[in-house]
């Protein structure tokens, strides 16, 4: 005796176990059927039952999919490929509200209409169904179910401010790539779920927010059908769609469905608007809150009672119309277009001439358009598999192979492996038709497996761009109060938890570079913490590190290794810098306050190292009265000072004062007055940070190259430069000067009224050519005439005859004048005169004007010129016409001793 079938109609809002329900009615029973609205979920529901009764009595049969083992019980479908005809003892379709959809109602409608088990028939979905279902299908029983959680309007939220575990929906893909990117500088990243995925894709990246690696689901309307996720917030971009013919509101029903994703089981569940969306009206919030929506009043219907007698006569049947008043007849599907398309085609028309044909032929427009190109290139492909398989039976193995291997490729960006996808999907479709290639398990696991890999390439696409895997990781442990450890390697690189996060440099952390300031901000979070530890290490290894470890750059930084943890700043003495510390705020009072002493103590024990002849000379209690206001004065300049600042300070010093600086090793030059071990390139180059220090200069000027004798005479230096570096400007270069010092012991015995030249010596110990030292003589108050003469050709000499004594100098050997005499080879020559101003204009003796003859110590050994026993004058060298010269009164007290310029030019008068 056969039990009568009992039909069931479970409605209610989303969360209430319907689908959940339904699987456990279908595996009470020894066979069944259920249909679901997407590809996606039945993957989803088909997992589930295997994980329940095994693969080998379940199948899957979607459009693209067939998975059939040999002995089925129960039957996992999408509504659309549900078998027809099939006696199973129990029947469900899921989301049945979709009889009122205008691309697909028709389906579902039909499944309402005929669609039944033997034993039980369950309809799922909307209470919005509840009038029609009723007036359709008058055996079927009401089951309302109660929702487990309220969901609740919690308004409008930045992306930027969007709680955790939310699901955001846009509904175009430009829509949802923007959101999900702006998510990666925000939030560390997102899944992305759309309708068009693969299920391999779209579970790797549910996988990826139902574990936690990231936070936040980005998703198409398609996430209202039944896909089970763990959602607290479900946000909506935009209120208005696509939906395939015109833009258009959502209808609150649409809404409802979409925001009853948020709350799981009995967690509750919020809704909201973000982005762009305006508010929600406060009648379509009650109505999604409490699920109360209009009734459905139209199903979407298209005869399925076809003819195939001709394509004509098909295309009638298809196109018929209803009188039921719940039914109305649907607008033209693709496969209908499509229809119409090749009924235009002379070779189509001849070749469906029989049932039969018509039949391949309908079957065939029913291949899905998954590649959304265009209705015309949609149509070639079906004309061309419908000739393939009305003339061989079957779709040729080489064409079909160069369909497949030609979208088998995995490189390109997120849209190219998209548009591959689509492209493989119809392949998939085509190999799933039984009968319609040779060797179908063949084909079905390849292009499964293409389409797979491309799933997989789409997935680390999608991750790779909108995703910041270690920032999104970092926070779930953060969240999940996980302890984090930071491992730095011997580059300075920082990991945490196996993710690199940056760079520890010195005591300040770089992280990687990232996209905006909100995700650094966000990655920062999530480091530093972990690196509190490494700070401490680090610092303890810093405060015992030796000296030779640490440095000091020209621009006042300082240097631990390659690693900059401090600078310099001016003091209240110039000679004692102050330190800043790099140290990261996060590292702690405690460290910076160790790199800051460690920091003091090098530079102090620095400055005490270069600068101590200079630092004993001002620490010498023997130094009393001038010499000691001197010594104070010199370590004001850092050891060099130009002896035109200090004249009438050096004039004042007497011979014991001097010698006891001296014992310092202080040197009165003609030019300078210095320390000579000062300038070497150690103390040269701490001596022009100091400087630059106390000047407050914001770029500090480097130290010249060691060795070098002259460097160009920069105009644009700031001044005093020179002195700092140990120079001085003269003309076009600048010379050292030590050098200086030298050149102008050569010139003392030179006969600077009269003129003279520069000799060799001269040359050599500037390293400069002729022009380049009368430039040098000239910025150093020397006049210079340039002249012109013959230049004397050296000869040979005749040898000493044989038995000669060598002692005799040899004769020239004269040559004979050639009749005509070549044009003597001309040379250039200088006459360096002292260019002073006039003797009235002179200052004091002791100093000097500007330009003004030097002043210094001679040479050890070497008498002064200038003034002899008896007082009076020598003729100076050069002068034609003799001058008589009488003292002047009261003029020795004077005189500097260490200048025999002043002895000999300043002590008498013409008469």
């Amino acid at each position: 005796m056969t039990l009568p079938s009992r039909i069931t109609a479970m409605l209610g809002p989303t969360n209430t176990g319907k689908t959940h329900y339904a699987i456990e009615r279908m595996l009470a029973h020894q066979t069944g059927v259920i249909g679901l609205p997407l590809r996606l979920l039945a993957r989803e529901v088909y997992d589930k039952i295997v994980a329940l009764r095994g693969p080998s009595v379940v199948a899957l049969v979607t459009g693209e999919e067939r998975i059939v083992p040999p002995r089925v019980k129960y039957w996992v479908c999408t509504v659309e490929a549900m078998p027809e005809g099939m006696m199973v003892d129990f029947l469900a379709v899921d989301e049945i509200q979709l009889c009122s959809d205008p691309e697909r109602g028709h389906v579902f409608t039909d499944r309402l209409l005929h669609a039944r088990g033997r034993l039980e028939t369950i309809f799922m979905g909307a209470d919005t169904m509840r009038p029609a279902i009723a007036a359709l299908v008058p055996k079927a029983q009401f089951h309302k179910r109660e929702r487990m959680s309220t969901l609740t309007y919690s308004g409008s939220k930045k992306i930027s401010r969007m709680p955790g575990r939310a699901a955001i929906v846009g509904f175009s893909v430009d829509n949802v790539y923007a959101i999900a990117e702006l998510l990666r500088r925000t939030k560390g990243g997102a899944a992305v779920v759309m309708g068009a995925l693969s299920p391999r894709t779209r579970n790797a990246q549910v996988a990826m927010y139902q574990n936690g690696d990231v936070d936040y689901l980005v998703a198409t309307d398609a996430v209202g059908m039944g896909l089970n996720l763990d959602i607290d917030h479900v946000a909506f971009s935009s209120l208005t769609k696509f939906d395939g013919r015109r833009m258009r509101y959502l209808e609150p029903q649409e809404l409802g469905q979409i925001a009853g994703r948020a709350g799981r089981h009995m967690s509750h569940g919020t809704f909201g608007v973000t982005g762009e969306a305006p508010e929600l009206d406060d009648e379509v919030v009650k109505s999604i809150e409490e699920h109360q929506f209009r009734p459905v009043n139209k199903l979407h219907w298209r005869n399925s009672r076809l003819e195939f007698g001709s394509v004509p006569r098909l295309i009638r049947t298809l196109e018929q119309r209803t009188d039921d008043i719940w039914l109305s007849r649907m607008r033209e599907a693709d496969d209908l277009l499509a229809l119409k398309a090749l009924s235009a085609d002379a070779e189509v028309m001849a070749r469906a001439s029989d049932g039969p044909s018509v039949k391949l032929l309908w079957d065939v427009c029913r291949v899905p358009d998954f590649r959304g190109i265009s209705s015309g290139e949609h149509a070639n492909l079906l004309r061309d598999l419908f000739n393939f398989l009305h003339q061989h039976g079957h779709v040729p193995r080489d064409w079909f192979a160069r369909q497949v291997k030609r979208i088998d490729r995995t490189d390109g960006d997120i849209d190219t492996l998209s548009k591959r996808l689509a492209y493989i999907r119809t392949w998939t479709y085509v190999a799933q038709r039984n009968g319609w290639v040779q060797d179908e398990s063949h084909w079905r696991e390849q292009t499964r497996a293409v389409e797979d890999r491309l799933s997989d390439a789409l997935h680390d696409a999608l991750t790779q761009r909108f995703v910041d895997r270690r920032t999104s990781v970092l926070l779930r442990r953060l969240k999940q109060k996980e302890g984090l450890v930071a491992e730095v390697n011997d580059n300075g690189e920082v990991t945490v938890g196996g993710e690199f996060v940056g760079r520890l440099e010195g005591f300040r952390f770089r992280m990687d570079k990232t996209g905006s300031p909100d995700e650094a901000k966000t990655l920062r979070q999530a480091s530093v913490q972990a690196l509190v530890p490494q700070f401490n290490l680090r610092a303890d290894r810093f405060y015992n590190s030796p000296d030779t470890e640490i440095d000091f750059t020209e621009q006042g930084g300082l240097m631990w290794g390659d690693q900059a943890v401090g600078k310099l700043v001016a003091g209240a003495d110039p000679l004692k810098p102050q330190v800043v510390a790099f140290v990261d705020e996060e590292a702690g009072d405690d460290v910076a306050t160790k790199v800051q002493r460690r920091l003091q103590h090098f530079i102090d024990r620095k400055v005490a190292a270069l600068f101590e002849p200079m630092l004993n000379m001002q620490r010498d209690e023997t130094l009393t009265g001038l010499a000691r206001g001197f010594a104070f004065r010199l370590g004001e300049g850092f050891g060099i000072v130009p002896r035109g600042d200090v004249a009438e300070e050096v004039k004042t010093l007497d011979q014991e004062a001097r010698g006891a600086l001296r014992k310092h090793g202080v040197r009165f030059g003609q030019f300078t007055v210095f320390m000579p071990l000062l300038l070497k390139p150690a103390p040269t180059r701490l001596r022009l940070v100091l400087w630059s220090l106390a000047q407050k200069l914001d770029e500090f000027p480097e130290a010249p190259p060691p060795g070098l004798v002259t460097v160009p005479a920069l105009k644009d230096m700031a001044p005093g430069y020179f002195a700092m570096a140990g120079y001085r400007a003269a003309g076009e270069r600048a010379i050292r000067i030590d050098m200086l010092e030298r050149l102008a012991d050569m010139l003392r015995d030179k006969d600077s009224r009269g003129g003279f030249e520069a000799n060799a010596d001269m040359l050599s110990i500037t390293g400069m050519t002729l022009e380049q030292f009368a430039d040098l003589m000239q910025g150093l108050g020397y006049k210079a005439e340039k002249g012109e003469r013959a230049k004397v050709k050296a000869t040979e000499t005749a040898a000493p005859a044989e038995g000669e004594a060598s002692e005799v100098a040899a004769e020239p050997v004269v040559e004979a004048a050639p009749e005509a005499a070549e044009p003597a080879e001309m040379e250039v020559f200088y006459t360096f005169t002292w260019g002073a101003r006039p003797q009235r204009q002179a200052r004091p003796q002791g100093g000097r004007r500007e330009g003004g003859k030097p002043q210094g110590e001679r040479p050890q050994g070497e008498r002064p010129r200038g003034k002899g026993k008896g007082g009076k004058g020598r003729k100076p060298e050069g002068n034609t016409k003799p001058q008589k010269f009488e003292a002047k009164p009261k003029r020795e007290k004077t005189i500097d001793p260490d200048n025999p310029f002043a002895a000999a030019l300043s002590g008498f008068k013409t008469k």
